[in-house]
């Protein structure tokens, strides 16, 4: 009885603690708290900076934005540097030589012909699979990491037409089939 007594001040304890892994530099910019799962990332995780216009300071003001507001191309997912990421789909690896630095050293581009798009993923920390590889559903690939984000380790998702540039890009939402996971 004791020991459940203990196990229960624990449990209530820890629910009292800020998450261990949380990154002092996380800023976000939605007022949507929810954690959401997806099949392309272990865990679940807080939407850091959605797409579309947005305060965040690091996008020039856009003119699809009132305000002076900047538009974010991707869905920015606040996660633990380390987080394993997995592919949500059967992808083959393309060169990122196409992105630029803002996605960080080591950006991962992932295309599926077949359903016509591709996935930009940045500030990845170490990634597993190589140009030309064909990387089946449910197969980790990618972990999460800072490189080149100001604002802590987090996943960009962005996805585009095939082959095409930063004017193709459309809300990734239902490609990563987020899902607000159970309180």
């Amino acid at each position: 009885m004791r020991l459940l007594s203990v196990l229960i001040g624990l449990v209530l304890v820890g629910s009292l603690v800020p998450a261990a892994h949380a990154d002092p530099r996380w800023e976000f910019y939605t007022s949507d708290r929810t954690r959401y799962e997806s099949p392309w990332f272990a865990g679940a995780h807080r939407i850091m900076i959605p797409f579309g216009c947005t305060a965040a300071p690091y996008y020039s003001p856009d003119s699809r934005c009132r305000g002076g507001r900047g538009f974010h191309h991707g869905l920015d997912v606040a996660m633990p540097c380390g987080t394993p990421l997995y592919a949500g789909r059967k992808v083959r690896v393309v060169s990122n030589r196409p992105l630029g630095p803002a996605y960080g050293e080591n950006p991962v581009l992932l295309r599926n012909r077949r359903l016509g798009w591709d996935l930009v993923i940045g500030h990845t920390r170490r990634v597993y699979a190589e140009v030309g590889q064909v990387v089946r559903r449910g197969r980790m690939f990618a972990r999460a990491g800072d490189s080149g984000a100001p604002d802590g380790c987090h996943l960009h998702f962005e996805r585009r037409a095939v082959r095409g540039g930063l004017s193709t890009a459309v809300h990734p939402r239902r490609l990563l089939a987020l899902t607000p996971r159970d309180r």
